[in-house]
């Protein structure tokens, strides 16, 4: 088996939420390589996160529920997963 590399959309509560603090806690919470801003509007900005997991069953799903357990996080998603 190989490894999956996924980029989960990380939307914060509201523009208030302090992204740096989210980024902490994002990377306490799953093994991310890289963690990218993305301007949503009205200063609302979301959270990109490219994480590298086993290519088994539920192991995406299981970083998507990690991340949507994080206090100010109103919703984590899958927007892509590819192969590595």
């Amino acid at each position: 088996m190989g490894n999956v590399a996924i980029i989960v959309k990380i939307m914060p509560e509201s523009p208030e939420v302090d992204r740096e603090a989210l980024k902490a806690a994002v990377r306490a919470a799953v093994p991310v390589d890289d963690i990218q801003e993305e301007p949503i509007g009205f200063g609302l900005v979301a959270l990109k996160a490219a994480v590298v997991v086993p290519d088994s069953a539920g192991a995406p799903d299981e970083v998507e529920a990690a991340l949507q357990k994080i206090d100010g996080v109103a919703s984590a998603e899958i927007v892509e997963s590819t192969l590595v």
